[in-house]
Formats: C-alpha cells, structure tokens, sequence
C-alpha cells in the first residue's frame, strides 16, 4: 500500500528517506515494515537503535527476521554516526533504519554536567 501511495514502487534506493511525525505515530513501524519486505526480497538491514527502545517481539510480528537484522544500541550519537558511516561505506546494507535522529545524543551532553550550556551541540552531529 505504501507503493501506491507513492506512486513509485516504494522508498528510493541510495536515498536518505526521513520519516518524520509527532511520537507514536507508527514511525518506527513504517521503518521495521521496510526492513520485512526488503529481508523477504534477500536484502541486508540494519537497526541503528539510538532510543534502545527495539521491541523484538513487536518487529518479529511485523514480520522482521532479527536474526538476520544487524542491530547496534550506540551510548552516543557520534557513536551511531560512526556505525552508519561504516555500514554505508561498506556497501552491503540494503536498508538502514536510525532510530531516531532526536535520540542521537552527543557524548559532551551525556557527559556534561547538568544545567551546562551546549548550544548548537547536536546540530553539529
């Protein structure tokens, strides 16, 4: 159905898609849906899991073989940065999901003292 809504045969290949909208509405399961059709079409995935929030319960439902998914739970966004970096470049990954890009919390803010100023920090990311 998200290929007709489209019009175009589903999410673009070699493409940075940003799904966006307000909390709980079915981000994260848009993004676990797209990783089940392209495992059942022999594709690689992975799960870059910034808010350690990954139910396998709910993805093995949606139809996710976590077995064959590659799921990283980085501390720090430069963490998962890093991670996506080297998944990409190494060109073996069909899809990659990061979820989500608010979670990607620099490692000064993580290690800062509370109530520092930090301006401009995860822009920078």
């Amino acid at each position: 159905s998200l290929d007709i809504a489209l019009g175009i045969g589903g999410l673009p290949k070699g493409r940075i898609v940003e799904i966006y909208g307000p909390e709980s509405s079915g981000k994260t399961t848009l993004a676990l849906q797209t990783i089940a059709e392209a495992q059942k079409k022999g594709g690689i995935c992975a799960f870059v899991d910034a808010e350690h929030a990954l139910d396998p319960v709910y993805a093995r439902k949606l139809g996710v073989d976590l077995q064959n998914l590659l799921i990283s739970q980085p501390d720090t966004g430069e963490q998962a940065l890093e991670i996506t970096d080297t998944l990409v470049r190494s060109g073996a990954i069909d899809v990659l999901v990061i979820d989500s890009v608010a979670a990607l919390t620099p490692r000064a803010e993580i290690e800062g003292e509370m109530g520092d100023s930090l301006p401009g920090l995860q822009a920078r990311l």
